[in-house]
């Protein structure tokens, strides 16, 4: 199993404004994903299914090393 960390950002700012997620939904979505792709500054999006949000789509956002958390939210906008 990888070790997965979270940014500061993550741990103070994402939690604090979304304090219904979990680390372990984002790491889910990071195992499993729809589809990933690259973002800017040298980072990644993940896209996936998290039944407990009601089968909402959760896109989850890492550092380049695809382990390091950054920021998470549910994606209304997601097509496939």
């Amino acid at each position: 199993m990888k070790k997965y960390n979270f940014t500061e950002y993550f741990e103070k700012e994402v939690l604090r404004k979304r304090p219904y997620l979990k680390k372990e939904w984002c790491i889910n979505v990071i195992e499993n994903p729809l589809k990933v792709e690259p973002q800017d500054n040298n980072r990644y999006r993940f896209w996936g299914i998290v039944e407990e949000l009601e089968n909402r789509i959760l896109r989850v956002v890492t550092l380049n090393d695809k382990k390091t958390i950054h920021n998470a939210f549910p994606d209304r906008g997601y097509k496939k």
